[in-house]
């Protein structure tokens, strides 16, 4: 199975985002594009980043040194433990507070007051936990 963010990795979740169709079309119905990168807080470059289209991911892979709207950042367990269980609206204020998880590119407050972003962005993390990864 492939490490969490790694090249193959990322292209199975771009697969699983495409196949989750809460999460594809509530995007698609704001026109939502965006690059989004992933990787581990005490690291100076994300690991991987899908390109999304409409709501849909159209590249996804390995982080190339792309040009990102949104990079998110956590340790190693913290991912883990999302990737388990979710994280809910309520888990990802405290996880944001707290420093759990870091948004070093993109607008955590203008996203989470947006119903139309919040919803798939929590989705976001549940299709994570569908993605088998080492």
């Amino acid at each position: 199975m492939p490490a969490l963010f790694s090249d193959d990795w990322m292209v199975d979740f771009g697969n699983a985002w495409n196949d989750e169709k809460d999460l594809g079309d509530a995007l698609a119905k704001i026109g939502f594009n965006s690059v989004i990168a992933y990787g581990f807080d005490n690291e100076e470059q994300p690991r991987g980043a899908i390109k999304v289209e409409n709501g849909y991911v159209v590249e996804a892979g390995a982080f190339k040194g792309q040009s990102l709207n949104w990079d998110l950042r956590a340790s190693p367990a913290n991912w883990e433990k999302w990737c388990q269980s979710g994280i809910g609206m309520m888990g990802l204020g405290l996880a944001y507070t707290s420093g759990k998880i870091k948004f070093k590119v993109g607008d955590y407050g203008a996203m989470i007051k947006n119903p139309a972003m919040a919803s798939p962005f929590i989705k976001s993390f549940e299709v994570m936990g569908k993605v088998p990864r080492s």
